[in-house]
């Protein structure tokens, strides 16, 4: 089994060193390099392809939001990045996902919720710090009072069955419990998520979660 292959980028060595030792004991996980800034990182995953990028926020010369922007945007990018931060604040998680990070952890998680976090991540799958979902969720209503047309001109593409998988995965829930919650196999909803990407040209959940709130497809209870 080829190993999930990471970058670590993050302005103070110890926390890369940090999380190079407890990532490179972990089955399955090889850190392949270490960047020490925004830049840096951007140039280090042109010339290693890694599959996850770990990237810190705040960085010297360019920050972790841009950078997850320049390696995400181009058309044909599959590097994932996870977004680790200490600052526990709406705004970087709002304009993480914006950006196009497919996670969001918080620095202070454990050894094992950083390999599930980056094994999550890697599968194609949104991973947040369950403790920030709620205020992400109420940040994306905040700031999207108006869905922009082009976008919400494509919601159209999708069928009915489609549309009601893509507001469930909004709302933060796996295709276990979508499945669940439509009564159909886990199966069909892994189904239904890979034609809502292929049709909307989004690269994973998180972006497809994006994509539901800046739409106005779904608004949260109370926004």
């Amino acid at each position: 089994m080829t190993p999930i292959r990471v970058l670590i980028a993050d302005d103070q060595v110890m926390v890369r060193q940090g999380f190079t030792v407890l990532l490179n004991l972990e089955p399955g996980i090889e850190v392949i390099g270490q960047a020490v800034d925004g830049l840096d990182a951007v140039a280090q995953v042109a010339e290693l392809a890694p599959d996850v990028v770990l990237m810190d926020v705040r960085m010297p010369r360019l920050g972790g939001i841009e950078a997850t922007r320049q390696l995400t945007e181009p058309s044909g990018a599959t590097v994932k990045v996870l977004v680790l931060t200490t600052f526990d604040l709406d705004e970087y998680v709002y304009e993480a996902m914006r950006a196009g990070a497919s996670g969001f952890l918080l620095k202070d998680a454990s050894a094992a919720e950083l390999a599930q976090a980056v094994r999550v991540v890697a599968a194609g799958d949104a991973l947040l710090a369950p403790n920030i979902t709620k205020r992400l969720i109420a940040e994306f209503s905040r700031v999207t009072s108006s869905p922009r047309t082009p976008l919400k001109d494509r919601v159209g593409d999708l069928t009915e069955r489609e549309t009601e998988v893509l507001s469930l995965i909004a709302q933060g829930l796996s295709n276990g419990e979508i499945a669940e919650r439509l009564v159909v196999a886990e199966q069909t909803v892994k189904s239904h998520v890979g034609r809502i990407l292929v049709k909307l040209g989004l690269r994973d959940r998180t972006q497809a979660a994006v994509f539901a709130y800046e739409t106005g497809l779904i608004r949260p209870a109370g926004y």
